[in-house]
């Protein structure tokens, strides 16, 4: 067994592994374990990680083995594993796949070659409700209609089943990727682009078909899809976060695929088309008229012989899309994310009704390669006000974030880092959650505000002349949390959250992580009051992104005013 008192891991027994910042093997022992534990606490010398099941059965499902995870952990140790940990993660891990679903002879069954476990599965109330006619000692007829809900049971109680029962290919669609733009740019999809493409088509073989794959912000997910879609050359419904969203799918499709322009069609709330690719939002798949009234637009899902769909920001994904994909399970799925944490905890969803992780490149890696930004994350500490300490002090648990978050002297931060960031070269989008905060600050600095209630038009009017460089700084709701192709943004101000969101501070940091000419790095900015709520909630917002190699520089409020009155002097 391998072990060195100078390695940086410590694992433990109760499948927690703890790994020191501070050790020259840091960066190489986090790539290690990164793909099969996942992070849970990363304050500033040990970061904490545990072995889930789900961790290791993505691991499993994207291919890695048990010997392979032992021997990472190994390699790291500072001390011998302890004894029950290897055996412990080897029976996690062939959980996965021990039961599988196939199609023998046209009819879907459930197998295994474990008798004993077949048996007990048969009597687990979850389960048994989705069993059909038992066909012999290792085997059991399912309904087609049950193979979704019953993915989700199997994995409720410990055993995922490996779906190995195919896909329908769904009516054909002749369209190639383009060599070069509409724009005249020339087009090559990248060589992680098309290994995450490989990994989820498997070549068209039973084992394909169904994923996650993760990539970072500004990393192409969109040209992922579009190579799918050229790989599986059928027709596909494309679900994605927003209208905005929706416009940025149609015009990257009839940019690099030569597919005719009235074959691409929009399902939203402004027009609801339908053709051999149709592109629609959650908003509107999900939308109903009462509480407890029927979805009526779920009827999208048969509308066409779809032989893909893929599920944009699989993350952000609503519940009931969850109960209708359950019902088309026959249809290849493919899911696009830069993240699989939900704040909901639904992952388990996510592995079984869309698919395990197929693909997953660091975003570090992806840094060092040039095809994302290098990026500094700044989070800058500042204090409440003394006339707003005792109405902190004062205010009920759930109030007491909004006030922090809102701390006006933020307004006078961003207005600094403003300045900071004047070069002509620099493009700024300042981001919040708190309408009345973003109002104030559009206002004070003579920004253009962009919210929910600002229409689509005016949107793309201000996205278009921001990409043009026509103006240079932005301020965005929650709307600017995903699906907005801004490219040449490379400053973020974040002035507040969602509470302890690690998705939403992924999706706001790949705002800015598209590659730009020169070396200047992408800031992304995160503004904190000091000793209140929104302190504990940024550790957790954080934790994604420290997992992804990001270190955040600790900056106190008067320290920056001093850096910048330093920098003006100098430059005076």
């Amino acid at each position: 067994m391998q072990y060195n008192p100078a390695n940086p891991l410590i694992v433990q027994g109760d499948r927690t592994i703890l790994l020191e910042v501070d050790n020259p093997l840091h960066a190489e022992a986090r790539d290690t374990i990164a793909p099969f534990a996942e992070l849970e606490k990363s304050p500033e010398h040990i970061h904490t990680y545990r072995l889930t099941p789900l961790s290791l059965w993505n691991a499993a499902a994207a291919g890695m083995t048990a010997e392979e995870m032992v021997a990472g952990l190994e390699t790291y140790s500072k001390f011998p594993i302890p004894p029950n940990l290897p055996a412990d993660l080897r029976d996690l891990v062939s959980r996965y796949g021990r039961v599988r679903l196939e199609r023998i002879d046209g009819k879907l069954r459930l197998i295994t070659k474990d008798q004993p476990l077949l048996e007990e599965l048969a009597r687990q109330r979850g389960v048994r409700d989705y069993l059909g006619e038992r066909l012999d000692p290792t085997s059991f007829g399912i309904d087609d209609a049950h193979r979704g809900v019953l993915k989700q049971a199997l994995i409720a109680v410990g055993y995922p089943a490996e779906d190995l029962a195919g896909y329908t290919p769904g009516a054909g669609l002749l369209l190639n990727l383009r060599q070069e733009t509409l724009t005249g740019l020339p087009f090559l999809v990248r060589d992680y682009q098309k290994g995450a493409v490989d990994a989820f088509h498997a070549g068209g073989d039973v084992k394909g078909g169904s994923g996650v794959i993760v990539l970072p912000c500004g990393a192409g997910k969109t040209i992922v899809g579009l190579a799918a879609l050229a790989a599986l050359q059928t027709e596909t419904l494309v679900l994605t976060t927003s209208t905005t969203a929706v416009e940025q799918w149609r015009r990257e499709i009839l940019d690099k695929t030569d597919i005719d322009p009235v074959k691409v069609t929009t399902y939203t709330g402004d027009s609801k088309a339908i053709g051999p690719v149709t592109l629609a939002t959650y908003q509107i798949v999900t939308y109903r008229p009462k509480k407890n009234d029927d979805f009526p637009h779920f009827g999208l899902f048969n509308q066409r012989d779809w032989g893909l769909i893929i599920y944009d920001e699989v993350h952000l994904l609503p519940a009931p899309v969850f109960r209708i994909t359950a019902d088309i399970q026959a249809r290849r799925r493919l899911g696009l994310t830069a993240t699989l944490v939900r704040e909901d905890h639904r992952e388990e969803d996510v592995f079984s009704l869309i698919g395990p992780k197929k693909y997953d490149v660091p975003w570090r890696v992806l840094e060092s390669k040039g095809w994302i930004a290098e990026a500094q994350c700044h989070e800058i500490r500042l204090g409440l006000p003394a006339n707003l300490r005792m109405d902190y002090a004062l205010a009920e648990w759930r109030d007491k974030f909004r006030l922090a978050s809102e701390n006006p002297v933020k307004e006078d931060l961003v207005e600094l880092l403003l300045e900071r960031h004047d070069a002509p070269e620099d493009r700024v989008l300042v981001i919040g959650q708190y309408l009345k905060q973003l109002r104030r600050i559009a206002e004070r600095c003579d920004l253009p505000l962009i919210t929910g209630a600002t229409s689509n038009a005016e949107r793309e009017d201000l996205y278009g002349r921001f990409r043009a460089g026509a103006i240079r700084r932005l301020v965005l709701s929650k709307v600017g949390n995903f699906a907005i192709d801004l490219p040449d943004a490379n400053v973020m101000i974040q002035v507040s959250g969602t509470f302890g969101s690690r998705q939403e501070e992924a999706q706001r940091l790949g705002r800015i992580l598209r590659p730009k000419e020169g070396e200047k790095p992408a800031c992304f900015y995160t503004l904190v009051t000091r000793d209140t709520r929104e302190m504990d909630f940024a550790h957790h917002r954080q934790l994604f992104l420290t997992e992804q190699g990001y270190s955040y520089e600790i900056v106190d409020e008067s320290e920056l005013t001093a850096r910048i009155m330093a920098r003006s002097e100098a430059a005076g």
